[in-house]
């Protein structure tokens, strides 16, 4: 089953890249340009270019499911957020619909359905994921949902929790995202869940 990934050449997707090679799940990352490849070369891993403003349905070649990684990032303003974090998530959906894939696994934001409740620079980053997240669970395809808290640099614990309350703070770091993103690759029973991940105690199967 191999897993496309969209969004690889990013902080999350890279870390997911890595480990998914390591393990030897089977991936093709999506990248923006040719210019991107080398470090995924280096690694052995098999690489498409696809741009979510542009044309990108041929990356879905091959692949059984997908993963949505991708983010305009915290330096661009709300054009990108409006055409990468919602419009080309939707469009990823989509096609991943027209193509029969098993499952799409979309990286999202905690509390992202209460975007008004988002810090106001936040706000059209969380709509974004809550438009996307809701035109996912009305498409024809399986999904699985995470919902990472404030994101960090910190080391992989591989433990998490699923509540605030639990967790104590509303963080995660990248590094525990992408363990858990691998841990959900490789679970194909798991589908139409949504997941919140915090750094926490617990293994990573207690929450899925």
């Amino acid at each position: 089953m191999t897993t496309l990934v969209i969004g690889a050449n990013g902080q999350i997707g890279k870390q997911f890249c890595e480990l998914a090679k390591q393990s030897g799940t089977p991936i093709k990352a999506m990248i923006r340009s040719e210019e991107q490849a080398a470090w995924f070369q280096e690694r052995g891993i098999q690489t498409v270019v696809g741009d979510l403003e542009g044309d990108f349905e041929h990356a879905f070649e091959g692949c059984d499911q997908v993963v949505f990684t991708a983010g305009s990032g915290p330096h661009t303003g709300p054009d990108k957020t409006l055409m990468i974090d919602l419009f080309g998530a939707i469009r990823a959906a989509d096609i991943a619909s027209q193509h029969g894939l098993s499952r799409y696994i979309m990286v999202s934001a905690i509390r992202a359905e209460k975007p008004l409740e988002a810090p106001e620079k936040m706000r059209p980053y969380m709509t974004a994921k809550f438009a996307a997240d809701a035109h996912l669970r009305h498409s024809d395809v399986s999904y699985v949902i995470l919902k990472p808290g404030r994101l960090t640099d910190d080391a992989p614990t591989h433990k998490f929790a699923s509540t605030v309350e639990e967790a104590g703070d509303n963080q995660i770091s990248r590094a525990n995202v992408a363990y858990a993103l691998l841990r959900v690759v490789q679970t194909p029973g798991l589908i139409n869940q949504e997941v919140t991940l915090l750094d926490g105690q617990r293994p990573i199967d207690a929450l899925l």
